[in-house]
């Protein structure tokens, strides 16, 4: 285990993951010093639950239209311009809040329809993202270097929270969306000058480049063990990710809490996530993904179920980290199965489809999750949310699980792939 930890971390030292990867933080804090501040904002502007619900909709609807033509696009273009283009338009946004801010002009309606630009911009962006890791390590390498990359996304929801509770308290949560707006800067550049160029495979630029964006999705689907993955993480996405969503309401107006409080509790859920994306790096290879992806996934579902009941706020930290890391643990595993297995010439609309899941399911779980707020309460729709959770999920593992993983797969998705 120690052996395999060593190993996955000596990826930090070499120039092209190491690089990316220390963008991708500096970026990660940025983006979720914003998502810190954009509820509370919105909270201090009058904005209802719903409303809040409808921010977080907006932001992850566009993926239910977008993703695969996003997918499309990182199988037949070249991923560093598509990523820089769209996280070029995507910082205009936060810069337009801190204007509207400081004028004093800013709305709700303002805010969520920037957050749907967003979600516009990052449809059309993150299968590209996702499909970087693949690229620059070694198959035997998927695996670390995707837990890698969780383990600084959830660094970051450590230190992005941190940040934004110490700016919010002392200058305001306009410092929030400055600092979003310029942690953009040293991602595209990495995304210019470090990321390799990618050329599309001879077969893709003569037939395939000209079909729809939706072409392979069926026969990624008819793969029962890909299948299981993307419905694993559609399930927690719909029903366990609104805790995130709706933690302000938790905070605010369960626990009269304060912004300090609110903090807290996303950065717990952030440590969370580190602990369990730091223990995938010392998984071994051999491992099978589909335990590790099922098992914690119904814990994600316990998780949620105990924060909903549980009678005071100091109890709400600890389950959050336990819900941070079943999460990670979960939708990494899904994600190193799928990346590891899928054909190369449809990684993108692989990475597609999994981002759909996580991104369209977090958009309608946070829209139904809001009405039965409005209609329950945010303790007793969170409830409601956990145990259909651990019921689906279950089931779904019965039906993933007792089947065995094809030999061909692996070294069917690694042609063609470096």
């Amino acid at each position: 285990m120690f052996k395999t930890f060593r190993e996955s971390l000596s990826l930090l030292a070499t120039r092209r993951f190491g690089t990316f990867w220390f963008a991708s933080l500096l970026s990660s804090i940025g983006t979720w010093a914003q998502q810190v501040a954009e509820p509370w904002l919105l909270l201090t502007l009058g904005a209802s639950s719903f409303l809040i619900g409808l921010d977080s909709f907006a932001m992850n609807a566009p993926v239910l239209l977008l993703t695969m033509v996003g997918g499309a696009l990182a199988d037949r273009a070249d991923r560093r311009r598509v990523i820089a283009f769209f996280q070029s338009i995507q910082m205009l946004c936060p810069t337009l809040i801190v204007v509207l801010l400081i004028t004093g002009h800013i709305r709700p309606w303002i805010v969520i329809v920037l957050s749907a630009v967003v979600g516009v911009t990052d449809a059309l962006s993150m299968p590209s993202f996702q499909s970087i890791v693949p690229s620059i390590v070694t198959r035997e390498q998927i695996a670390p270097g995707l837990a890698l990359n969780s383990t600084q996304f959830n660094l970051s929801r450590i230190l992005g929270p941190a940040i934004a509770g110490l700016l919010m308290s002392s200058v305001g949560a306009v410092a929030c969306f400055v600092v979003s707006a310029a942690s953009y800067v040293p991602f595209i550049g990495v995304a210019l000058w470090i990321l390799p160029r990618w050329t599309p495979a001879p077969s893709e630029s003569k037939g395939t480049a000209k079909s729809h964006p939706f072409a392979g999705i069926g026969d990624i689907m008819r793969k029962p063990h890909l299948r299981g993955a993307i419905l694993a993480v559609l399930v927690t996405s719909v029903l366990c990710s609104p805790i995130v969503t709706f933690v302000p309401v938790l905070v605010k107006d369960v626990f009269q809490g304060s912004a300090g409080r609110f903090s807290l509790a996303i950065a717990s859920f952030g440590a969370g996530g580190l602990l369990g994306a730091t223990g995938l790096l010392g998984v071994p290879a051999r491992i099978d993904r589909r335990w590790l992806s099922s098992i914690f996934a119904v814990v994600y579902g316990v998780a949620i179920v105990l924060i909903a009941v549980s009678p005071r706020f100091w109890g709400i930290p600890p389950l959050l980290a336990l819900a941070g890391i079943s999460m990670t643990v979960s939708n990494t595993s899904a994600n190193s199965l799928l990346q590891a297995m899928a054909s190369p010439r449809q990684l993108g609309r692989t990475v597609g489809l999994f981002m759909l899941a996580i991104r369209g399911g977090i958009a309608l779980g946070a829209l139904l999750t809001g009405a039965t707020v409005s209609l329950l309460g945010v303790q007793r729709a969170l409830l409601l949310n956990g145990i259909a959770a651990v019921a689906i999920q279950l089931a779904l593992a019965f039906l993933w699980l007792r089947k065995s993983l094809p030999a061909e797969g692996s070294r069917e998705s690694v042609e063609g792939r470096r």
